[in-house]
């Protein structure tokens, strides 16, 4: 058997990964969207399944008003005595000299929960991870964040004993590794091995300069010793290998004594008028997660097998069939459910059933109006993942506004500031019309401007449709769901992706994802009603 990487497709950063039994598991960051951190589980490292989405209550996480590519950043998931520990960091702030992040723990006994009431550690830095000693006690690692003007805000690795009894952190911390000239340490992971304590610590930035680096030392109060060499894994020498950014990651064993490294990737898109080398790329997919195997020399450091840029085909596990999964997310969702498919996401908080329902009109998913995809706060907004390069989404939605300030409809979204969407709303010429906007950067601007498409009056239906074809998509729309026609606008993949963002804003971490919004400034939350959704590879 081989790994295709990436394992997880999409915006799925920050792998932590853990084998409990003979089963893995892996969880990733998920930043502002709702419900928080996405579990997947494998029993072959090859195939995986997406089982669930452990912070889905508003007593483990409430990211109101959370900036664009705050809340859930760097989940760590881990297995000790017969009890899963997760840790994570709800930022609140994201641009400036401070982050303002709350590390949280919570335990489980079972992967799908019930999790305890969360425990607030500290709010030192992001990047959290618990390490348990085989002598019983704990110890809390995170990114050390220093707002001090004169210094690099990276200060390094902060280690603090954490107390299960107590449920607090306890004693002083201190600065266990300061990491390398590359600067930017984080996403620290800490295994006890060969008679060492071996430090996994991302370094260099989550862009294309990644890397992963590894330090070790035979105390957690000694002085952590660098790997001699070059990085533990990075593409930065390698600008046409099919893996980039690579780095951030966490080790695991096989029952069969391998190892292997799960790690945050990425797959840049070009335009056709663009070097491939500078820029290096967009990646409207976002952050995704690949898994390299990992071999010891004879010094008892560890190495990537294949060299330090990993490999798109990985060698599987010895001795383990392959073992694939029914298809949890159906290329056409009727909404004929009690719920939502798990792949469906919605931003910041829980949405309760005056906003979403697959109630209130069965086989359809109603929103009711909200605010606009602007807004940190309240959205009517059901979405999930980009995961191929090609396909197409579509949905057949019934709604009938009254007022500019009553829209709904198919959106591309990256953030509040790089979205669009192809709507319907409401126009004092035509009465019912049909629309597309774009938000770039903030400013929004309609294709149609002053002449937006009539619907026609006995239209019960308006079908609404995005075709992706790598660096540009598409907006189409008909009135019975076999004419189509084109919406005179060619959009830019690019525009949904880490790389765009990052020339204005600081955070930019998420990925594009495709989905279903409903607004109502008029207060009157005019409900939008959703037949099917499909999402189509191509």
């Amino acid at each position: 058997m081989k790994i295709q990487n990436p394992i997880l497709k999409g915006f799925n950063p920050d792998p932590s990964i853990v084998r409990v039994g003979e089963v893995y598991y892996i969880a990733t960051s998920t930043f502002e969207w709702w419900p928080g951190i996405q579990i997947h589980m494998s029993l072959d490292l090859v195939n995986w399944k997406l089982i669930g989405h452990p912070l889905n209550e508003k007593r483990l996480l409430d990211m109101t008003g959370n900036p664009d590519s705050g809340g859930i950043w760097a989940p760590d998931l881990s297995w000790h005595d017969g009890k899963f520990y997760l840790v994570y960091t709800d930022v609140k702030v994201t641009d400036g000299s401070f982050k303002d992040c709350i590390n949280y723990l919570i335990t489980a006994e079972d992967i799908m929960g019930p999790w305890s009431n969360p425990v607030e550690l500290n709010t030192a830095g992001f990047d959290a991870s618990l390490f348990h000693d085989d002598d019983g006690r704990k110890y809390l690692l995170n990114q050390y964040w220093d707002p001090r003007s004169f210094h690099h805000p990276f200060y390094g690795i902060m280690c603090t004993e954490y107390s299960e009894e107590e449920k607090k952190l306890i004693g002083e911390p201190w600065l266990l590794y300061g990491g390398t000239e590359e600067k930017f340490t984080e996403g620290p992971h800490i295994y006890k091995l060969h008679g060492y304590y071996y430090l996994f610590v991302a370094q260099g930035g989550t862009v294309y300069a990644h890397q992963e680096r590894v330090a070790r030392a035979k105390s957690l109060r000694d002085s952590f010793e660098t790997q001699p060499g070059e990085p533990f894994l990075t593409t930065i020498d390698v600008p046409f290998h099919p893996i980039q950014k690579a780095g951030h990651g966490s080790l695991v064993s096989t029952q069969t004594g391998e190892w292997y490294f799960a790690h945050l990737m990425g797959r840049p898109l070009h335009h056709s008028y663009e070097s491939a080398v500078d820029p290096r790329g967009w990646c409207p997919l976002g952050r995704e997660t690949g898994i390299q195997k990992v071999i010891w020399d004879e010094d008892n450091w560890p190495h990537i097998a294949g060299g330090h840029m990993g490999m798109e085909l990985v060698e599987a596990p010895m001795g383990i069939k392959e073992h694939k999964w029914e298809n949890t997310c159906p290329e056409k969702d009727d909404f004929n459910e009690e719920k939502l498919n798990i792949h469906f996401q919605n931003l910041r908080i829980p949405l309760s059933e005056d906003t979403v329902s697959l109630k209130a009109r069965p086989g359809h998913l109603r929103l009711y109006g909200r605010q606009s995809p602007a807004s940190t706060f309240t959205q009517a907004h059901i979405a999930r993942r980009w995961q191929h390069f090609s396909f197409d989404a579509e949905t057949k939605m019934d709604y009938r506004p009254k007022n500019i300030q009553q829209f709904a409809g198919l959106t591309c979204y990256y953030n509040t500031q790089n979205w669009s969407m192809l709507q319907v709303t409401w126009n004092e010429k035509y009465g019912r019309v049909i629309d597309a906007v774009s938000t770039d950067l903030g400013k929004t601007f309609s294709v149609y401007g002053e002449n937006p498409v009539p619907v026609p009056e006995d239209a019960a239906y308006v079908y609404l449709k995005a075709e992706v074809r790598g660096i540009e998509y598409r907006y189409f729309y008909s009135f019975d769901g076999s004419q189509w026609q084109e919406v005179p606008h060619c959009f830019d993949s690019a525009k949904l992706s880490d790389e765009y963002i990052k020339a204005v804003y600081d955070a930019a971490f998420t990925g594009a994802f495709v989905g279903m919004a409903s607004v109502d400034g008029l207060g009157t939350h005019l409900p939008a009603d959703f037949d099917y959704f499909i999402y189509k590879e191509r």
